[in-house]
């Protein structure tokens, strides 16, 4: 059973019985997988024939991995031997020998027994307080070289994403073929980028599940597309914490392939923002939006800033100018946002018969519920326009900091139901209240919405939330943060590929898609 492409995507199959394993075997095959890892320690047999009926019976090339899950005694090794010797009397693809559990002769008996079987050495390093560095992976794997095998493989405890440099280091470096994993949410690109730097086995996840680490299979033959990935692909992606509600990866990488741009664009779970730029400085890290709760800190990664983000204090785009590698920083979330808006005010005051060339936000009191990075953008935009702006945070201090750079008014957050002066307000929610996974939460009360021309929420994921459901009932206009999303992404391909962004068809694909 061989293998077709140079690129060999793989997912592990933890699974209790054949039933269970044929099962995943089969639905693994058809999200993509070239190949699966059996990890048979997690599979109960009461007799190795029936281990034997699964590798025979086995739809995928495979490999066969059986590692401790607690403390290792006789039994269980003399198991371990049993199971690897029958996968290669079965010429099963692969075999994967932990090398902290059996000795280096048993590998060796392997090699000599085998006729097509490939053996893979492998080892787990952990953290444990100190982030792996070149050296210590490359001793990793010199000690792994030693056993003879075919194909040696390193699984790594990463604590911050910045430990994942280490292992680009040795995928680019090794002079045999390494198998490389960061373990964890922040070891995710050690997958995504892996290819770039001669990565030839990829993991992603069964079923479309969020397993820490792992893409899913189906991302990765439909989204990221990394058998298209070579060393000359440049990388962009999302600097945030959290950054799995980001939506960009589903726009970006289309559009790079629609337009012919060898580039991919990866979420980065980064913690500090500083740091990762620091690590992560030559110029193939060609750009980046910034995503919460880094577009103030960000500024001051920056060489230099537009003078639009200078102003407002919060960036939401970076660029590595290829000329000399300094950060640029730009900020396409104020006209996102306020266009969305007055294209909404607009189409309204066209239905009812009024309109004109002057900004329909021009004079309208424009309360803000938020004062980050995007709040920060919005309140800087609506001021341009001439709105009366008034400002909610949960953190009163930094409302009223907010309030000072753009002259206007901040007032506590706990008076913002109370807050109506007048009708036919516009109400903005830059905070994060209402996104996944508490998608239940609103900013503010339904019967307070009452007094609101128009509801803009910067929150997309979900695309219609519990703001806007309520804001939709009382009858306001209400403009999603999925319209500001298209609107800064678009100006931010046009920074990524220094050229046009294709409009339409980005549009297509968040309306489609998110």
């Amino acid at each position: 059973m061989g293998l077709k492409h140079d690129l060999v995507v793989y997912t592990r199959l933890e699974c209790e019985s054949c039933e269970e394993m044929a099962a995943s075997m089969h639905k693994a095959k058809e999200e993509g997988a070239d190949l699966v890892e059996l990890c048979i320690d997690d599979f109960t047999f009461s007799h190795i024939s029936q281990l034997e009926l699964l590798l025979k019976q086995r739809s995928l090339p495979s490999i066969v991995s059986f590692r401790p899950k607690s403390a290792i005694n006789s039994d269980w090794k003399k198991t371990c031997i049993q199971v690897l010797k029958l996968a290669v009397e079965l010429d099963v693809e692969f075999i994967e020998v932990d090398t902290e559990v059996v000795c280096h002769q048993v590998v060796a008996e392997l090699m000599n027994s085998r006729s097509n079987s490939k053996i893979i050495a492998s080892t787990y390093v952990i953290n444990a307080g100190n982030p792996p560095t070149k050296d210590t992976l490359c001793n990793s794997i010199i000690n792994l070289q030693s056993t003879g095998a075919d194909i040696i493989k390193l699984v790594i405890d990463v604590a911050y994403i910045t430990d994942v440099a280490p292992v680009f280091h040795m995928l680019t470096h090794s002079q045999v073929p390494l198998i490389a994993r960061a373990e964890g949410d922040r070891g995710l690109i050690s997958q995504l980028l892996g290819p770039k730097y001669g990565a030839f086995f990829v993991c992603g996840s069964l079923g479309g599940k969020s397993t820490p680490g792992l893409p899913p299979l189906t991302s990765i033959k439909q989204v990221y597309k990394l058998e298209y990935v070579n060393p000359d692909t440049r990388v962009f992606g999302v600097i945030s914490n959290p950054v799995g509600h980001s939506k960009g990866p589903l726009l970006h990488n289309p559009a790079f392939r629609h337009t012919g741009y060898n580039g991919i664009y990866v979420p980065l779970l980064v913690d500090n923002v500083k740091e990762f730029f620091r690590v992560f400085s030559c110029n193939d890290y060609a750009g980046f939006s910034v995503g919460i709760p880094h577009k103030e800190a960000a500024v001051r990664c920056c060489d230099e800033v537009d003078p639009l983000a200078k102003s407002i204090g919060a960036v939401n785009t970076i660029i590595r100018r290829p000329s000399d590698g300094k950060l640029i920083g730009y900020n396409t979330d104020c006209e996102a946002c306020v266009t969305a808006i007055e294209d909404a005010l607009r189409e309204r005051q066209k239905t009812n018969g009024r309109a004109s060339n002057v900004s329909p936000i021009a004079g309208k009191l424009f309360v803000l519920v938020g004062a980050g990075g995007a709040g920060r953008a919005i309140a800087f935009g609506a001021k341009s326009r001439g709105a009366r702006v008034v400002i909610f945070n949960r953190k009163y201090e930094r409302a009223k900091a907010l309030a000072a750079a753009v002259t206007c008014e901040a007032l506590p957050y706990e008076h913002l139901n109370d807050f109506c002066p007048e009708k036919g307000m516009i109400l903005a929610n830059a905070s994060a209240v209402g996104m996944q996974p508490k998608s239940d939460q609103t900013p503010i009360t339904k019967e307070a919405l009452r007094s609101y021309e128009l509801v803009f929420d910067a929150v997309y994921t979900p695309r219609n939330t519990r703001l806007l459901q309520e804001a939709t009932e009382v009858g306001a206009t209400v403009v999603s943060g999925v319209e500001m999303f298209v609107r800064q992404a678009l100006g931010q391909f046009k920074l990524f590929t220094n050229g046009l962004a294709p409009v339409d068809f980005m549009r297509r694909i968040v309306y489609e898609q998110f």
